[in-house]
């Protein structure tokens, strides 16, 4: 399964290591992903959701469904 975040849409980024003499080499940045469930509102149930972090503190924030509506998402 890929690390994309469900919600947030962030995924894997491509960089370098680069070592004290310089040399690069390929590297992949991977989101902190994390299976999470989540009280929906407007659907009255529990959701289950893989969300990066940063996407887990927005929801904890303002909410499953205000975080949805604002991406265009639609629960079902």
């Amino acid at each position: 399964m890929s690390r994309v975040c469900e919600l947030s849409g962030k995924k894997a980024q491509v960089g370098h290591r680069v070592s004290h003499s310089n040399i690069k080499t390929k590297h992949r940045f991977l989101p902190n992903i994390q299976k999470r469930r989540v009280w929906s509102a407007d659907l009255k149930k529990f959701v289950t959701l893989r969300l990066s972090t940063a996407a887990i503190r927005t929801v904890d924030k303002i909410g499953l469904d205000a975080y949805a509506k604002k991406v265009g998402l639609k629960l079902k």
